[in-house]
């Protein structure tokens, strides 16, 4: 089906609960927008407000003139050929890419990042396939980065030599905190390596975008400077949307209203299992 860009944003709009986005922010974004190069631009995945404002300043950007492509962590690398054929059956049929190529049993609110697309197809950019599957992250947690990187990717971030160890601790760290300090130990390092393993993909599959300039659409936490996919392209540009600051991990980054959700450590036992 396709959806005109207005009534898409407006669906949108609506999910963050307000009439339109402040417009110094928008405005603020857009400019950030516009170059050749890579531009990652950060999410809170389930932040309505968030979205709602990257759409908008992306909108514009295009209407513009720019042309990059949108590499998308929301599909996993192996549905590229998915993504490409939906284009060629129904070149503006949104809901049907999405039907098509979306990873099954993965849980993205698909109306945050139908604008997006929306504007993919209207404008005909390159829609890129970003991430590491779930199911290729849980070899590389058990198995090592040779399980689900090519031999070619292993050297070419030399990722046979190591990670620096700062890098480690810190995706240790962060997966941690990301829940809630209840996993055990043993358990952080192969995490971290498929973290990594995701950042490292993401980088990969942009990385022939530098001449036309790519957008990457993924969380914040990949496109942090210190820890995400920065680290593997350091020439990229970090543009956060958070909800608390954290202005020296980011290029960039913007501060929006908290998304209420449930506290998801609340009643959790204390200490690790």
């Amino acid at each position: 089906m396709s959806y005109s860009l207005p009534t898409v944003l407006a669906a949108t709009l609506l999910l963050a609960g307000c009439a339109s986005t402040p417009a110094q922010p928008v405005a603020d974004l857009r400019a950030a927008l516009g170059q050749p190069g890579f531009t990652l631009i950060g999410e809170v995945h389930d932040n309505a407000a968030v979205h709602a404002l990257r759409a908008q300043a992306l909108e514009r950007a295009l209407a513009a003139g720019w042309r990059p492509a949108l590499a998308f962590e929301q599909f996993d690398r192996e549905r590229q050929a998915d993504i490409d054929a939906a284009r060629r059956e129904a070149p503006q049929d949104v809901d049907a890419l999405i039907a098509r190529a979306k990873p099954a049993g993965k849980g993205w609110h698909w109306d945050f990042y139908r604008p997006l697309l929306v504007l993919a197809l209207r404008y005909d950019l390159p829609i890129v396939a970003a991430n590491l599957s779930r199911a290729d992250a849980s070899k590389v947690v058990k198995q090592g980065y040779a399980a689900a990187l090519s031999a070619e990717q292993i050297a070419r971030y030399q990722l046979d030599a190591g990670v620096p160890d700062a890098l480690q601790a810190g995706q240790m760290r962060a997966i941690a905190i990301g829940h809630c300090n209840q996993l055990p130990d043993s358990l952080l390092p192969g995490m971290a390596r498929a973290q990594i393993a995701r950042d490292v993909v993401m980088a990969d599959a942009i990385a022939p975008y530098r001449a036309r300039g790519v957008v990457l659409i993924a969380g914040n936490g990949h496109v942090r400077r210190d820890l995400g996919v920065p680290h593997w392209l350091p020439e990229a540009r970090a543009l956060g949307l958070l909800e608390s600051p954290e202005p020296q991990a980011y290029d960039q980054s913007w501060v929006l209203p908290r998304q209420y959700r449930p506290d998801p450590c609340a009643g959790l036992a204390a200490g690790k299992g």
